[in-house]
Protein backbone atom coordinates (compact mmCIF):
# COMPACT_ATOMS: atom_id res chain seq x y z
CA UNK A 1 0.00 0.00 0.00
CA UNK A 2 2.85 2.40 0.77
CA UNK A 3 4.41 1.68 -2.61
CA UNK A 4 1.12 2.12 -4.46
CA UNK A 5 0.35 5.38 -2.64
CA UNK A 6 3.86 6.75 -3.23
CA UNK A 7 3.56 6.14 -6.97
CA UNK A 8 0.35 8.18 -7.10
CA UNK A 9 1.14 10.96 -4.62
CA UNK A 10 2.20 14.29 -6.12
CA UNK A 11 5.48 15.56 -4.73
CA UNK A 12 6.55 12.14 -3.44
CA UNK A 13 9.14 9.88 -5.06
CA UNK A 14 9.77 6.27 -4.08
CA UNK A 15 13.54 6.39 -3.50
CA UNK A 16 14.26 2.92 -2.13
CA UNK A 17 12.75 -0.24 -0.69
CA UNK A 18 14.41 -2.79 1.55
CA UNK A 19 13.59 -6.01 3.34
CA UNK A 20 15.25 -8.31 5.86
CA UNK A 21 18.47 -10.11 4.94
CA UNK A 22 17.72 -13.31 3.09
CA UNK A 23 14.45 -12.03 1.65
CA UNK A 24 13.24 -13.70 -1.53
CA UNK A 25 12.25 -10.24 -2.82
CA UNK A 26 15.84 -9.00 -3.08
CA UNK A 27 16.67 -7.69 -6.54
CA UNK A 28 13.05 -7.52 -7.66
CA UNK A 29 11.29 -4.30 -8.64
CA UNK A 30 9.41 -2.83 -5.68
CA UNK A 31 6.51 -2.07 -7.99
CA UNK A 32 6.02 -5.75 -8.73
CA UNK A 33 3.81 -5.92 -5.63
CA UNK A 34 1.36 -3.44 -7.17
CA UNK A 35 1.76 -4.38 -10.82
CA UNK A 36 3.90 -1.42 -11.86
CA UNK A 37 7.54 -1.00 -12.83
CA UNK A 38 9.32 1.60 -10.70
CA UNK A 39 12.99 0.99 -11.39
CA UNK A 40 13.50 0.74 -7.62
CA UNK A 41 14.95 -2.64 -6.74
CA UNK A 42 14.33 -4.15 -3.31
CA UNK A 43 17.58 -4.44 -1.38
CA UNK A 44 18.77 -6.15 1.79
CA UNK A 45 21.04 -3.20 2.57
CA UNK A 46 19.05 -1.01 4.96
CA UNK A 47 21.82 1.55 5.35
CA UNK A 48 22.14 2.10 1.62
CA UNK A 49 18.37 2.33 1.18
CA UNK A 50 17.87 4.87 3.96
CA UNK A 51 20.88 6.90 2.79
CA UNK A 52 19.27 7.32 -0.64
CA UNK A 53 16.04 8.84 0.70
CA UNK A 54 14.92 11.96 2.56
CA UNK A 55 12.54 10.09 4.85
CA UNK A 56 12.13 6.54 6.12
CA UNK A 57 8.58 5.18 6.50
CA UNK A 58 8.55 2.15 8.78
CA UNK A 59 5.70 -0.25 9.56
CA UNK A 60 7.49 -3.33 10.87
CA UNK A 61 8.06 -4.62 14.41
CA UNK A 62 9.63 -2.73 17.33
CA UNK A 63 13.03 -4.40 17.14
CA UNK A 64 13.28 -3.80 13.40
CA UNK A 65 12.05 -0.23 13.63
CA UNK A 66 14.56 0.70 16.33
CA UNK A 67 17.39 -0.66 14.21
CA UNK A 68 16.21 1.29 11.19
CA UNK A 69 15.71 4.41 13.31
CA UNK A 70 19.30 4.20 14.54
CA UNK A 71 20.46 4.23 10.92
CA UNK A 72 18.19 7.17 10.09
CA UNK A 73 19.59 9.08 13.05
CA UNK A 74 23.16 8.33 12.02
CA UNK A 75 22.47 9.37 8.43
CA UNK A 76 20.44 12.47 9.35
CA UNK A 77 17.20 11.28 7.73
CA UNK A 78 13.62 11.96 8.80
CA UNK A 79 11.46 9.06 9.98
CA UNK A 80 7.75 8.23 9.98
CA UNK A 81 6.98 5.38 12.40
CA UNK A 82 3.67 3.51 12.23
CA UNK A 83 4.91 0.44 14.10
CA UNK A 84 3.06 -0.42 17.32
CA UNK A 85 3.87 -2.58 20.33
CA UNK A 86 6.80 -0.58 21.74
CA UNK A 87 7.64 -0.89 25.41
CA UNK A 88 8.73 2.09 27.52
CA UNK A 89 12.39 1.64 26.55
CA UNK A 90 11.50 1.62 22.86
CA UNK A 91 9.45 4.79 23.16
CA UNK A 92 12.32 6.43 25.03
CA UNK A 93 14.71 5.46 22.22
CA UNK A 94 12.39 7.11 19.70
CA UNK A 95 12.27 10.27 21.80
CA UNK A 96 16.07 10.37 21.96
CA UNK A 97 16.35 9.97 18.19
CA UNK A 98 13.89 12.85 17.75
CA UNK A 99 16.35 15.13 19.50
CA UNK A 100 18.58 14.74 16.43
CA UNK A 101 16.20 14.06 13.52
CA UNK A 102 12.51 14.87 12.85
CA UNK A 103 10.17 11.96 13.65
CA UNK A 104 6.44 11.42 13.28
CA UNK A 105 5.47 8.59 15.63
CA UNK A 106 1.78 7.68 15.71
CA UNK A 107 -0.20 4.50 16.43
CA UNK A 108 -2.46 5.17 13.46
CA UNK A 109 -1.71 7.28 10.39
CA UNK A 110 -5.28 7.40 9.01
CA UNK A 111 -6.74 10.89 8.89
CA UNK A 112 -10.16 9.60 9.98
CA UNK A 113 -8.77 7.89 13.07
CA UNK A 114 -7.00 11.06 14.10
CA UNK A 115 -10.24 12.96 13.68
CA UNK A 116 -11.76 10.42 16.08
CA UNK A 117 -9.00 11.14 18.61
CA UNK A 118 -10.10 14.77 18.55
CA UNK A 119 -13.78 13.84 18.90
CA UNK A 120 -12.90 11.70 21.92
CA UNK A 121 -11.33 14.69 23.64
CA UNK A 122 -14.61 16.58 23.31
CA UNK A 123 -16.76 13.60 24.30
CA UNK A 124 -14.66 12.82 27.38
CA UNK A 125 -14.97 16.41 28.62
CA UNK A 126 -18.75 16.39 28.17
CA UNK A 127 -19.26 12.86 29.55
CA UNK A 128 -16.84 13.15 32.45
CA UNK A 129 -19.34 12.13 35.12
CA UNK A 130 -21.70 9.16 35.25
CA UNK A 131 -20.36 7.33 32.19
CA UNK A 132 -18.27 4.16 32.04
CA UNK A 133 -15.68 3.99 29.28
CA UNK A 134 -14.90 0.85 27.30
CA UNK A 135 -12.63 0.49 24.24
CA UNK A 136 -13.40 -2.34 21.82
CA UNK A 137 -11.08 -3.20 18.93
CA UNK A 138 -10.98 -5.91 16.25
CA UNK A 139 -8.16 -6.90 13.91
CA UNK A 140 -7.12 -9.74 11.60
CA UNK A 141 -5.81 -13.03 12.95
CA UNK A 142 -2.19 -12.17 12.10
CA UNK A 143 -1.84 -9.10 14.36
CA UNK A 144 0.68 -9.90 17.08
CA UNK A 145 0.12 -7.15 19.69
CA UNK A 146 -2.96 -6.44 21.78
CA UNK A 147 -4.65 -4.16 22.47
CA UNK A 148 -3.84 -2.32 19.27
CA UNK A 149 -1.78 0.84 19.41
CA UNK A 150 -4.81 2.77 18.20
CA UNK A 151 -6.99 1.39 21.00
CA UNK A 152 -4.35 2.32 23.56
CA UNK A 153 -4.09 5.84 22.17
CA UNK A 154 -7.88 6.17 22.37
CA UNK A 155 -7.68 5.14 26.01
CA UNK A 156 -4.85 7.60 26.63
CA UNK A 157 -6.83 10.45 25.06
CA UNK A 158 -9.90 9.76 27.19
CA UNK A 159 -7.88 9.18 30.37
CA UNK A 160 -5.99 12.45 29.89
CA UNK A 161 -9.20 14.44 29.49
CA UNK A 162 -10.65 12.76 32.59
CA UNK A 163 -7.53 13.45 34.63
CA UNK A 164 -6.64 9.77 34.99
CA UNK A 165 -3.47 7.76 34.42
CA UNK A 166 -4.16 4.94 31.96
CA UNK A 167 -1.37 2.84 33.48
CA UNK A 168 -3.38 2.71 36.69
CA UNK A 169 -6.98 2.68 35.48
CA UNK A 170 -6.88 0.34 32.46
CA UNK A 171 -8.52 -3.10 32.66
CA UNK A 172 -7.33 -5.42 29.88
CA UNK A 173 -9.33 -8.54 30.69
CA UNK A 174 -12.19 -9.77 32.83
CA UNK A 175 -12.80 -13.32 33.96
CA UNK A 176 -14.57 -14.99 36.85
CA UNK A 177 -16.10 -13.09 39.75
CA UNK A 178 -14.71 -9.60 39.15
CA UNK A 179 -17.01 -7.64 41.43
CA UNK A 180 -18.76 -4.45 40.42
CA UNK A 181 -17.12 -2.25 37.86
CA UNK A 182 -15.07 0.57 39.38
CA UNK A 183 -16.13 3.91 37.96
CA UNK A 184 -12.60 5.17 37.36
CA UNK A 185 -11.53 2.23 35.18
CA UNK A 186 -11.26 2.16 31.38
CA UNK A 187 -11.85 -1.30 29.94
CA UNK A 188 -10.35 -2.82 26.81
CA UNK A 189 -11.77 -5.69 24.75
CA UNK A 190 -9.75 -7.29 21.96
CA UNK A 191 -11.06 -9.36 19.04
CA UNK A 192 -8.79 -11.23 16.61
CA UNK A 193 -10.05 -13.06 13.57
CA UNK A 194 -10.23 -13.38 9.82
CA UNK A 195 -9.05 -10.47 7.70
CA UNK A 196 -10.47 -7.54 9.71
CA UNK A 197 -8.32 -4.54 8.78
CA UNK A 198 -9.13 -2.59 11.93
CA UNK A 199 -12.29 -1.62 13.84
CA UNK A 200 -12.26 0.61 16.92
CA UNK A 201 -15.11 1.74 19.15
CA UNK A 202 -15.08 3.81 22.32
CA UNK A 203 -18.25 3.29 24.34
CA UNK A 204 -19.45 5.83 26.91
CA UNK A 205 -22.12 3.92 28.85
CA UNK A 206 -24.38 5.89 31.16
CA UNK A 207 -27.66 5.15 32.89
CA UNK A 208 -30.30 4.99 30.18
CA UNK A 209 -28.03 5.83 27.23
CA UNK A 210 -24.90 4.78 25.38
CA UNK A 211 -22.69 6.90 23.13
CA UNK A 212 -20.39 5.09 20.70
CA UNK A 213 -17.66 6.67 18.61
CA UNK A 214 -16.49 4.20 15.96
CA UNK A 215 -13.96 4.03 13.17
CA UNK A 216 -13.79 1.11 10.72
CA UNK A 217 -11.01 0.61 8.20
CA UNK A 218 -11.99 -0.99 4.89
CA UNK A 219 -8.40 -1.11 3.63
CA UNK A 220 -4.87 -0.13 4.63
CA UNK A 221 -4.66 2.63 2.03
CA UNK A 222 -5.67 5.39 4.53
CA UNK A 223 -2.62 4.44 6.64
CA UNK A 224 -0.37 4.77 3.60
CA UNK A 225 -1.83 8.10 2.50
CA UNK A 226 -1.49 9.48 6.02
CA UNK A 227 2.11 8.29 6.18
CA UNK A 228 3.00 10.21 3.04
CA UNK A 229 1.31 13.28 4.46
CA UNK A 230 3.49 12.85 7.57
CA UNK A 231 6.62 12.55 5.41
CA UNK A 232 5.78 15.81 3.63
CA UNK A 233 5.18 17.45 7.03
CA UNK A 234 8.73 16.53 8.11
CA UNK A 235 10.36 17.96 4.99
CA UNK A 236 12.61 20.85 5.95
CA UNK A 237 12.42 20.20 9.71
CA UNK A 238 15.67 19.60 11.56
CA UNK A 239 14.48 17.65 14.63
CA UNK A 240 11.51 17.02 16.90
CA UNK A 241 8.98 14.39 17.91
CA UNK A 242 5.56 14.77 16.31
CA UNK A 243 2.38 12.75 15.88
CA UNK A 244 -0.48 12.87 13.39
CA UNK A 245 -2.29 15.49 15.46
CA UNK A 246 0.65 17.78 14.68
CA UNK A 247 0.61 16.78 11.01
CA UNK A 248 -3.11 17.56 10.70
CA UNK A 249 -2.96 20.77 12.73
CA UNK A 250 -5.33 19.43 15.39
CA UNK A 251 -3.31 20.54 18.41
Amino acid sequence: MLIEAALKEEGVVLAAAFDRPGTTFAGRDAGELVGAATGVLITEDARRAIASADCLIDFTRPEGTLGHLALARELGKAAVIGTTGFDAAGKAAIARAAEVIPVVFAPNMAVGVNAVFKLLEVAARILSEGYDVEVIEAHHRFKVDAPSGTALRMGEVVARELGRDLDHCAIYGREGVTGERKAETIGFSTIRGGDVVGDHTVLFAGIGERIEITHKSGSRMPYAIGSLRAARFLHGRSAGLFDMQDVLGLK
